[in-house]
């Protein structure tokens, strides 16, 4: 089951971005933080055992762990991620996220086909 929280356009003061998302029982809640014609922030919480399954994006992202841990495949690969690690997911590669405990992440999508 997958669940938004309200977006919120902006803060005045500096915020807990864990404290942005809450992990709920049984599954994956997504918030939209900003999103632009360039790209996309978003926080995601899994409760443990929920994920993402493999899909396809043309754009390249990157995957900051913020608490827990999950397994993040790409292409197959599996990667462990937790708190303060960044996972680059390249555009057009498939990928995949489990979580291991509850989990909490940022996802950055930089919309351009151009691969650094």
């Amino acid at each position: 089951m997958n669940r938004q929280q309200p977006q919120t356009e902006s803060w005045d003061q500096p915020v807990s971005v864990t404290e942005l998302i809450l992990v709920q029982q049984g599954a994956v809640v997504s918030r939209t933080l900003l999103k632009g014609p360039g790209g996309t922030v978003t926080a995601f919480a899994f409760d443990a055992g929920e994920g993402l399954s493999e899909h396809t994006t043309p754009y390249e992202a990157l995957v900051q762990g913020l608490e827990g841990d999950a397994d993040i495949s790409i292409a197959g690969q599996p990667h462990r991620i937790g708190p303060g690690q960044l996972l680059k997911l390249p555009a057009g590669r498939p990928h995949a996220v489990k979580a291991i405990t509850p989990f909490k992440m940022l996802l950055m999508m930089i919309r351009t086909n151009e691969a650094s």
